[in-house]
Parts: C-alpha cells; sequence; structure tokens
C-alpha cells in the first residue's frame, strides 16, 4: 500500500521543531562540505536539529540521526544587465550601501520540504501541508542564519561615536586666535598633518607613522603632558553644503521660489553644523579613536575660526584608508604586466576573503600543501569518517571542520569555472572569461577562534600569532594521539649554549615551531647602489619632489647572512656566574637539537629606532633553491667541557618587580577566585578585611582575560550558587601585600580554603599563568619578568 506524501509527512511531525530565536540555524552552507543553496543538488536544513547537508551528504544525517524531514534550499542565476555601472566606493566597505562592490550575483529562490529516505518532495509554500510544518518552514526563512551571525558577510569599519570628553570639553581663554591659513607645528617645521588641540588652541604635528611618514607625535605627546583630551586635524575643516542644497531644493516642490529659497535658508544653519561634524577630522586621544563632537562649531570658533570659510585641503583618516585601499598598487604582489591563465582542479582552490581574512587564507593554504595536514585530514580520513566522530553538532568540532577545509582545497570539487556570462552557450568553450568562485571558510574560522577574541573579530591579524594559535588547537584536538598529531612535523628543539668567563658552561634547551630571524642590513649585498639611491632621494627631497616607485633601491640580503646571525656568538650582560658567585658577562650561541619536516621562518622585520619609535625594514631577502642548515645543528656537551654548578640565588632574588603593581595584580587574582570559585569556609584570619574594588583585567595581557565561554567561565558557573556568592561578598580575603623582604612568604601563602580542583580551571586560560601543587596548596607562577634569559621556579612551602 502507497503511502500519500501529506500522511507520510503527518506520520513524522513528531521530528519537525518550531526554531526558537535561541536556536542556531544554518541554511547558507552545508555542515560537513561548502556546499549551498546554489550547488546543484541544494541544501537540505534538517527541521529538528536547523543543521545544513549538501544533496551526497544528507543520507548521513538521516543514518546518524534518523530525523527525516527536510527543507529543501535551491537557489538559480538571475540574469543582471551586463552594463550594469559599478559605483565609486564613498565608505571604507564591502558588501553595504556606499562600499566596495564585491560583484555578488543575484538569485532566485525555490524551497520544498523533502522526506526521506525516499526524498518525496512537497512544494512550498502550500495551504496543504501542516500548520506546525508551515510555521517551522516560515520561522527557518526568515530568521537569520548562523553563518551570518558568526561571521558577517559585509564588514566596515567602526562607525564614529560622540565622545563624552568632546561635549564636556572645557576650553582655556588664553588669547589664541588662529589664523585661517599658513598654520605651522609649534614644535618642528611640519606644515601639514596637523592638529588643534581644542582646549588651548596649540598646532602641533600627528604621530609618526611605522614607515617613518607622518608628523613627529607632537601632538600625541602634548595630549600626554597636560591631558587635553581632544584635537581636530586642521586642512578637514569644512561644511561643503553644494551637494545637500541641491538635494534639498530638488525634493522641496513648492509653486514659489521665493518659499523654496526660505526654506533652503531655514535649514542652512543645521546642515552647516551636520556636515561640519561629519567631514571634520576629531580625534579623542583617551577614547584613542576618532570621535564625533556636537558642537564643533562653538569649539572652533573660541578660537576665532569661521569654518564656513575655510576648504577642504587634506584627507581625512577614514578617507586616506579608503584611497590605499582603493589606489593600492596590486602590482607589488601580482604578476604585473604579465598574461597569465587561471589554473583549476585538486589543490588549486582559493579561499574567499570573509572579512579581513587573508592572514587566515595564506596560513591554511600553506599548512595543506605539507604531507601531514594532507595525510591526516585528506587521504586518510574521509568526510563520512570525521562526520561520523563528530558530536550532534559538527559545525564546532575542529576535527571535523579541518576536514571539511582540508576536502575543500585538495580535492578540486570547487575548483572548477564559473563563467561571467555562462547564459551564453557559445562562452563555455572558452576559458578566457573563466574565473573560480573558491570556498568561504566561515565554520572552520568560528571554531578555530572560538577560544581567541582578536581571531574571532573582522579586524586584521598577524599570520604568524594565527599560525602558532593554529599549532596549539590541533595539539590540544590530538592530545593523547602523538601519532596523529600533525603539528608535530613543524616541531623543533632549540640549545642555548651559555659560556662563562670562568670557562665553564650551561645548556638550555627548548622547543619551538618557528625560527625567527633577525636581518642583518649591513650584509646586504647592493650597498653600491643604495648609496646612490640615498643620494638621489636627498636631492629630490632638496627639490621638493617625490621618488617614483620605479626608482627606489631596496636592500638585498641573502638568507644565509640571516641564518648564520642566529648561530653568530651573542654577549650577555650582567649574567650571574654560579662558579664566580657574582655577576659577570657571557657568550650565548644557538643551535637546532633537531630539524622538523617543515622549518617555518619569521623574518623580523619591525625594529626599534634610537627613539623608541617602530620601524618596519623594507628590505628584500634573497632565499636560494636549497638551503643548507647543517652548519645550524647543536653539537652538545663537548668532552672537556665543565658545566656551572648548582646552587646559585634563587629565582626570586633575581626578579624584578613594582610592589603596587604586584599588590594589584594579586588583588585583582585573588578576587576573582573568590568570585568565581566554589570555596569551603574560609579560616577566620582571612575574613580580616575587605577587597578595594579592582578594576577587571586591569594591567592584564588582553590573552590573560578570561572570555565568556572559556573552561574556566563554565567550571565556575557549574559551582555557583546563591549562598556561597553572599557569603563570598561578606567575607572576602584581604589581598596580600608585598615588601621586598616578604616576596618569597607571600608567593609561598598556603590557602587552604581554596581546593585545588577549583583553582586549576579557574587559572587555566589565564596566559601565562602556571599553577604548581603539592596536595591542596597551589600558586599561580611566571607573574613576573625575570631577568634574562632566567625563568622563576617557585617552591611551595
Amino acid at each position: 500500500m502507497t503511502i500519500q506524501p501529506l500522511d507520510l509527512l503527518r506520520s513524522n511531525l513528531s521530528r519537525v521543531r518550531i526554531p526558537e530565536p535561541t536556536n542556531r540555524i544554518y541554511k547558507h552552507e552545508c555542515c560537513v562540505s561548502f556546499d549551498s543553496p546554489r550547488s546543484e543538488g541544494g541544501l537540505f536544513v534538517d527541521m529538528c536539529t536547523f543543521l545544513a547537508f549538501g544533496k551526497d551528504f544528507v543520507g548521513w544525517n538521516y543514518e546518524k540521526t534518523g530525523n527525516p524531514v527536510y527543507l529543501h534550499i535551491k537557489q538559480t542565476n538571475k540574469l543582471v544587465p551586463e552594463d550594469r555601472p559599478s559605483k565609486k566606493p564613498t565608505l571604507l566597505a564591502i558588501g553595504v550601501d556606499g562600499g566596495f562592490d564585491n560583484n555578488e550575483p543575484e538569485y532566485e529562490e525555490t524551497h520544498s520540504v523533502v522526506i526521506l529516505p525516499e526524498y518525496v518532495s512537497l512544494p512550498f509554500p502550500s495551504v496543504e501541508l501542516p500548520e506546525k510544518v508551515r510555521l517551522a518552514v516560515d520561522a527557518i526563512l526568515l530568521a537569520e542564519g548562523a553563518e551570518r551571525k558568526e561571521q558577517l558577510a559585509a564588514w566596515t569599519a567602526d562607525k564614529k561615536k560622540v565622545s563624552s570628553y568632546a561635549t564636556n570639553l572645557q576650553q582655556i581663554d588664553n588669547g589664541v586666535v588662529i589664523p585661517p591659513s599658513g598654520w605651522k607645528c609649534a614644535k618642528c617645521d611640519k606644515t601639514d598633518n596637523l592638529w588643534l588641540n581644542l582646549t588651548d588652541g596649540m598646532i602641533l604635528c600627528g604621530r609618526k607613522m611605522w614607515g617613518g611618514t607622518g608628523g613627529n607625535n607632537h601632538a600625541v605627546e602634548h595630549y600626554q603632558e597636560t591631558g587635553f583630551p581632544v584635537a581636530v586635524k586642521l586642512g578637514t575643516i569644512t561644511a561643503d553644503l553644494e551637494a545637500a542644497v541641491c538635494k534639498c531644493e530638488r525634493k522641496l516642490l513648492c509653486p514659489s521660489d521665493y518659499f523654496r529659497v526660505t526654506i533652503c535658508e531655514v535649514f542652512l544653519s543645521f546642515f552647516n553644523c551636520y556636515f561640519l561634524m561629519i567631514c571634520t577630522d576629531v580625534y579623542s586621544y583617551p577614547d584613542d579613536e576618532s570621535v564625533l563632537d556636537p558642537q564643533l562649531a562653538q569649539h572652533l570658533a573660541f578660537f576665532g575660526i569661521d569654518f564656513s570659510s575655510l576648504r577642504k585641503t587634506e584627507m581625512t583618516t577614514a578617507e586616506r584608508e579608503l584611497d590605499q585601499n582603493t589606489n593600492f598598487d596590486w602590482n607589488r604582489i601580482q604578476e604585473s604586466g604579465q598574461e597569465v591563465d587561471p589554473i583549476f582542479g585538486p589543490g588549486y582552490t582559493g579561499l574567499v576573503n570573509i572579512g579581513n581574512s587573508c592572514y587566515m587564507a595564506a596560513t591554511m593554504q600553506v599548512v595543506f600543501s605539507t604531507r601531514s595536514f594532507t595525510s591526516r585530514y585528506y587521504l586518510n580520513q574521509s568526510l563520512k569518517k570525521a562526520f561520523e566522530m563528530s558530536p550532534a553538532d559538527p559545525t564546532v568540532d575542529l576535527n571535523m571542520q579541518l576536514t571539511k577545509l582540508a576536502h575543500g582545497i585538495l580535492s578540486g570539487k570547487y575548483s572548477v569555472p564559473a563563467f561571467e556570462n555562462d547564459e551564453k552557450e557559445n562562452v563555455a568553450t572558452s576559458t578566457t572569461t573563466a574565473k573560480q568562485e573558491g570556498i568561504r571558510p566561515h565554520m572552520f574560522k568560528s571554531v578555530i577562534a572560538a577560544s581567541h577574541p582578536e581571531f574571532s573579530s573582522p579586524r586584521q591579524q598577524d599570520a604568524l600569532e594565527f599560525f602558532l594559535h593554529f599549532l596549539d588547537q590541533v595539539e590540544r584536538a590530538n592530545a593523547g594521539k602523538v601519532e596523529l598529531d600533525p603539528s608535530t612535523s613543524f616541531k623543533f628543539g632549540i640549545e642555548d649554549r651559555i659560556l662563562c668567563s670562568s670557562g665553564k658552561v650551561t645548556y638550555n634547551r627548548r622547543h619551538d615551531y618557528i625560527l625567527s630571524l633577525n636581518i642583518p642590513l649591513h650584509e646586504a649585498t647592493n650597498k653600491e647602489e643604495l648609496e646612490s639611491f640615498h643620494k638621489l632621494k636627498a636631492e629630490k627631497l632638496a627639490e621638493g619632489k617625490e621618488i617614483n616607485a620605479n626608482e627606489i633601491v631596496r636592500p638585498r640580503v641573502p638568507l644565509e647572512t640571516c641564518l648564520a646571525n642566529f648561530s653568530a656568538p651573542e654577549e650577555i650582560h650582567d649574567f650571574y656566574s654560579t662558579a664566580l658567585k657574582t655577576k659577570t658577562t657571557a657568550l650565548k650561541t644557538a643551535g637546532l637539537t633537531s630539524f622538523p619536516d617543515y622549518l617555518v621562518l619569521h623574518m623580523r622585520r619591525f625594529v626599534m629606532e634610537a627613539d623608541w619609535v617602530p620601524k618596519k625594514l623594507d628590505v628584500y631577502i634573497d632565499v636560494p633553491d636549497i638551503i643548507d642548515i647543517s652548519h645550524m645543528r647543536s653539537k652538545g656537551q663537548q668532552s672537556g667541557e665543565e658545566l656551572l654548578p648548582d646552587g646559585g640565588p634563587s629565582a626570586i632574588s633575581l626578579v624584578k618587580f613594582d610592589l603596587k603593581r604586584l599588590n594589584l595584580w594579586l588583588t585583582m587574582i585573588f578576587k576573582l577566585a573568590l568570585e568565581r570559585v566554589c570555596p569551603p569556609s574560609p579560616p577566620a584570619a582571612a575574613i580580616s578585611g575587605q577587597f578595594s574594588p579592582a578594576r577587571p583585567g586591569l594591567g592584564l595581557p588582553q590573552k590573560a582575560r578570561p572570555t565568556p565561554g572559556s573552561r574556566a567561565s563554565k567550571g565556575a558557573a557549574t559551582r555557583r550558587h546563591s549562598h556561597v556568592r553572599s557569603r563570598a561578598r561578606e567575607a572576602h580575603a584581604p589581598p596580600p601585600v608585598c615588601s621586598s623582604a616578604s616576596f618569597e612568604s607571600v608567593l609561598a601563602l598556603n590557602f587552604e580554603f581554596c581546593c585545588l580542583e577549583h583553582i586549576t580551571p579557574l587559572f587555566s586560560p589565564f596566559y601565562p599563568f602556571r599553577v604548581s601543587s603539592c596536595g591542596s596548596k597551589w600558586l599561580p607562577l611566571d607573574l613576573f619578568s625575570p631577568s634574562p634569559g632566567l625563568r622563576p621556579s617557585l617552591l611551595l612551602s
């Protein structure tokens, strides 16, 4: 007997849920592949778990969960006119009005309800469907997808906010009157990038940029000396109303020209102040960002500035960013003037930029070019195996998302040519208009960045930091399975040999994943060309001319000299010799105790100048085809060498610390311990005082702050009880107070009322803390910066 489709659906209504606002709904991308509604088979959304699956993978979910009812979403391209004009960007954004055009095509979307395993399809919308199904489908379609919530398709720069420092600004009547032109820095000869302090009327130059350009930091130094908080950039003060008035006149449809002009005059003052506020570059030093000043007209008038007579002569900070993005010289990183053919197939799949994610894309392309990661997540692990091993929600499983990414990059399934004019049949025979759509690693980024507040943001990040964070997460995911851990292919050992002036030596060994190298500019191979270039540059600057890009000569440093510099002897001053029982000068050399399968080199391109201003080295590194690093092998202890004796001064005696900062840190740490942990009754000695309020995270590095959802917060939350919270408020332990004489005893405090099992989860996410235990005793370690080359080992009493 054949069951009717509607009867089959009614028999499975118990497996259909109406999503609630708190449910995560996936409807843009498959959880185990990069299939989307635009794929050939469309996307199937599980109407019980709200997870999405491609046509080839929805059967796996049915076998695993038994959920038979799915919402099928299919998108097809809409025809768009070829002569559609591209708009000039006016906003530093992608995918929003006024931003850069991301050329996203438009789609038509169709829906149906599908019942597995027979793939029985029912059209939607349809009044014949059960009400529960109709409500569930409507809720799924109207909800914002979890993919978009976690990683928005459009990114934009932060919008300016009104600053309280600007609205409450107190100005000093010192008789300063600012002329309409001819400005100059009060402390140097700079005549551009000038900022007017709105408190005292001082005109000073802006910050010095990374490359040595910009100002001389006089404006920010003035704030540090005086505390005057708000400045405006001269040259950006304007209120150009031509476009606004024209727009206003077009909208005022009035038979009387006189009335039209009168209305415009009424709004003229308002528009003046409004456009002055949004067009002028105002910076708040305490907020450390560009802000809006609603009273800017009055603040300028205080120093005799009539903004209506000024014209814009310089770009604002946002406009300069927009200009650099629009006019970026892509030839610096692309094949300039060469005809290149697009390539497709396995291993040639691109990653789409999902919002300042180029650091992640570059890193993952390199990682999956290695044999270790390719074997672990592609050759030796199928998508089905990873899905079967994953938890109920595969979107939060690192193993599943790494396997998904590996198959997406290496399989070639998504590396197929997409033609811009594919509606024309004859175009399909040509590859000149072919392009690759690539894959969007939204879910992978959400998983890998979940434990890191910076990488989960849409801001630009450092690829090296991401690489180290990625390896740390992979190592954690493969804990206890060293043979499966692919991160070991990057791991190597480093040995530091320290030769004391007494002739005795000591060896320090550690492991690392990157080899960080200094760049010895004095080893440049084109010194004569550099000399000529610097003379030419000085001549042109004297004449007021600029250097053309093709005239720039950069130092060329061989990689071999950078590697040799790593192994070169280095002097260590104030080294405590346990043989001489005093401080002396030692000689340190470094070598490798083991070689990795893949050696990652980090070139230190940022250096500190004499005035402590960071500078980025504009230099070429000449890399040969074959690199010989056999000379970097460490030889270990040699025959006849005598080791330095143990038993020097304790690490505590060599630690340099600030007592006020130490007290602040300990106060904050122990306050968090009492607030987050469920302790037994504290001893009477610990109830004698109250904590003074401490700002969370004050003086604490970003990585050391507890994050929502972290192991610490979750573990503590499960142990919180109302009576414990109230008792903790009434009986806080007093903050330890340190002196140089009692430093060691303070660190050796035994907090018997806090069990180790409660404290360990609290401190586990606090970098760089470690917990040393001895029964019920605990101690946060590595709180302070030791002397160079020394890491304190604090023991419990």
